[in-house]
This record gives structure tokens, sequence and C-alpha cells, in this order.
């Protein structure tokens, strides 16, 4: 008896919840089974499932199947699509931004030394610190002697136990040809010298070798010129040369010689021919404590033009323009350089203040017919020879003075004897005169 009232119980429930509840429909058709089409029916396939790839750390997956039926009544029914579930994960955290350097609204971009250089493709001499003190001038000399010892053995060694005969001034013009002195130079330099041999009747080949070291200064003295750094405020300084003549290392070496001296200094890598030239430039600006004006293969001059301008907004004392190292025979490269010059001009009336030319001291007479044509293009100022500290003979310097191929004697600022920072010296005419010609002291 008591078992039936509990079946009865139960029952009711039942009853209860089936009519207080209606049945659930399913959120999600799983493989849903296609009706059979008829035989005039159409029949469209389900779309592709499309898969986005992940955005700003959200993976999304979109999907819709799209079926239609053709019935008697109806030709084409637009089937609704299927409900997704769409599975969002936990969006990664973003990665922490690191700010490189600040842009200025321009063009260009400004490259600070804060940020850490990428590697050089190319081998580049350490320099050193610009704090470190310069060199004993003593040290200087003998490493000028050093590097033009094969033209001072060569010159000095003719008069070791001579006479003063005319066997000698053969000696003499022979060694100055090979010193790269050129015919202009030395006919110029053995006239002078039999001249005062026989004004002065001097007798030992040692005399002999003083005063040709006296004429040898007093035909240098044209190319020695010192450089002014207060000239203009800014000091526009273009800089040109051929590829591998140390352009880019020159610029850097300066760029410590003229803080050292209490000059600001702006670079501007307007070399943007050259692989890895502007990272060049960036690592010596980092190593000066100098701003770089850079931008990744943009037009040099829109950089030496934004460079100019950012010199003048910050009261720049110095603002050293890099230009892409060329060839003279490359005449649409030696249009662009007169485009850079001419823009700087628009940047600044009375700029550049100074053009250069690097000159490497290995090359000898082809010097001659680089300085010419660059003079021709883009009007130089001043002359930097590297390099003189290794296969160069130095004579090609007479043959600048004397004007050789129709060459105008631009002057020398400075000229290099070493891969160290402080190996860039202001050019004087008596030291150069006297490393010629072999001197021990």
């Amino acid at each position: 008896m008591f078992s039936f009232f509990k079946r009865k119980k139960a029952a009711k429930e039942e009853v209860v919840v089936s009519t207080t509840h209606e049945p659930l429909q399913p959120t999600v058709a799983e493989n849903p089974v296609p009706e059979e089409p008829k035989a005039d029916a159409v029949v469209r396939a389900p779309a592709q499932v499309e898969v986005l790839a992940p955005d700003d750390g959200i993976f999304k997956e979109h999907a819709r199947e799209v079926a239609a039926v053709s019935t008697a009544d109806e030709p084409v029914v637009e089937a609704q699509p299927v409900a997704q579930t769409i599975v969002e994960p936990e969006p990664e955290p973003e990665p922490e931004v690191v700010v490189v350097a600040e842009v200025e609204p321009s063009a260009s971009m400004i490259a600070e030394p804060e940020p850490e250089p990428e590697p050089e493709p190319e081998p580049e001499p350490e320099p050193q610190p610009a704090s470190q003190a310069e060199p004993v001038k003593g040290s200087w000399l003998s490493r000028l002697r050093q590097g033009l010892s094969r033209t001072g053995q060569a010159i000095g060694g003719i008069f070791v136990g001579v006479k003063v005969d005319e066997n000698l001034f053969e000696e003499l013009e022979t060694a100055l040809i090979m010193a790269d002195a050129g015919m202009e130079a030395t006919e110029k330099l053995l006239t002078e010298l039999r001249a005062k041999v026989k004004k002065d009747r001097i007798a030992q080949a040692e005399d002999v070798k003083v005063a040709l070291r006296e004429i040898l200064t007093n035909h240098l003295k044209v190319l020695e010129k010192q450089f002014d750094l207060n000239a203009a405020k800014p000091l526009v300084v273009m800089i040109a040369g051929v590829n591998g003549a140390g352009k880019t290392t020159s610029i850097g070496k300066l760029a410590n010689d003229f803080q050292a001296k209490g000059a600001s200094v702006l670079l501007a890598a307007g070399d943007t021919f050259r692989a890895a030239a502007r990272e060049q430039l960036i690592e010596w600006g980092a190593r000066n404590n100098v701003a770089v004006i850079a931008q990744d293969g943009g037009d040099p001059a829109a950089v030496a033009f934004d460079a100019v301008n950012a010199g003048k907004a910050r009261e720049t004392g110095v603002v050293m323009v890099d230009t892409a190292g060329r060839l003279p025979t490359q005449l649409h490269l030696m249009e662009e350089l007169k485009k850079i010059r001419r823009v700087v001009a628009k940047a600044d009336g009375s700029a550049p203040h100074e053009v250069l030319l690097v000159v490497d001291g290995n090359t000898g007479q082809n010097a001659l017919s680089q300085i010419k044509a660059f003079d021709a293009a883009i009007n130089l100022t001043g002359l930097v020879v590297t390099k003189l500290d290794g296969t160069a003979k130095g004579g090609i310097l007479a043959a600048v003075a004397a004007g050789g191929q129709g060459v105008r004697p631009v002057p020398v600022y400075w000229i290099g004897v070493g891969e160290g920072i402080h190996d860039l010296q202001p050019f004087v005419a008596s030291e150069f005169a006297s490393a010629l010609l072999g001197d021990k002291a």
C-alpha cells in the first residue's frame, strides 16, 4: 500500500516537471543530416571555413555554412548560418615597448648615441676614447717620419758620402719623381736648388740636403692653412671622397678633435649608397657622444638639408655632412654631389663654409685627377690626406703645391698617419718636408 503512494507521487512530479519547463533546444548543430534533394532541386555546397591568423594576441575562427534546397513551391531557400562557438584564449601580455630614439617631426630620423649600434660588416679600427689626452708632439713627428720612411730613405740616402756634382742632381731628380712629386714639382725644386748651391757655393752634400729642406718647405707653404672653427655658426662642412679613402673614419676623428677644442658637433649621414655607411657613422657618433642625422636609404640632399636646419635650431658649432663615395668618372653621382651643395645653400645662404675632399695618400698621381674633378664640381676649400703610414710616398703634396696637371693648389688641412683617433693632425709644411727627406730629428 505504501509503495503505491510512492509510485503515484513520483509520477506526479514527472508531470509537473514536464509541464513547467520547455524542452531545451540544442545551441550547436552537430553534424545535421541534410535532406535528400529532389530531382529538380539545386544544392549549394557548404562554404569553406576561414581561419584567421592571430591578431593582437586574440585568435578567432570564423565559419559559415550556407545551404540551399529547391522545392516545387520555393525554388531556392537560403539556410540560416549554423551557430558557432568561438573560443577566445586568454590574450598574451603585450611586449614592453623600448624607445630607441626620439624622432623629430622631419623626413629624417635622428639617431642618438644612446642605443647600442649594430655591428659593422667591415672591420673598422677601434678609436680611443675622446677623453684621452692627445699624444706628445714628438711622438706624432716620429710616426710621420716612420710613415714616410720609404721616401725618406730613398731621398735622404742620396746625400751620404757623395760629391756635389751633376750626378747628385740626377739622382735627386729620379728620387723625387719616384716619390710621386711629378715633373712640374721636380723641375721647380731642382732649379731652385741648383741656383742656391751655386749662389752660396755649397760644397758638402749634407749642406745641399739642408738647402733642399728649406726649398721644399717654402714650396709646401702654399698648402699650409689653419682650419677656422669660428668662421660661422653653425660651421657647415661638406665632406666628399672616393670609396676607401677613409672619409667616414676621418669624420669621426675630426668630430673628436672639434669637441676637444670646445665646439659642439652634429653629423649628417648623407652616404646612403655604400652598405653600412650610415651605421658606421652612427657608431662614430656614439663613441664621440655626438648626434647623427640619418635616413635609411633616403635622399642624401634631404638629409643634409635637415642637418643644417637642426644645427641652426640647436646652435651647434659644427655640422659635418658625409656624402656618398664616388669616382670622378661617375658623372651622375657627381651631379648629385652638386645637388647636395645647392640644397645646403638653401638651408643656409652662406653654406657650405668648408668643402673638404678626403684623398688616399697611396693613390699617387691619381690623386691629382680626383682633386681636379671634385674641385670643378663642388669648389673645394681643403684636403684631408690619409693613409700616409702605409705604402704612400708623400711626394704627391709637392705635386699639388706645384699645380701639376692643371690642379689648383688646394690647402691641406690635415694628414693622417695611423688608425688611432689622434693620428689625424694638422699639416705643417716644415714637418712634412723634414719627414720627406728622412731627417732623424
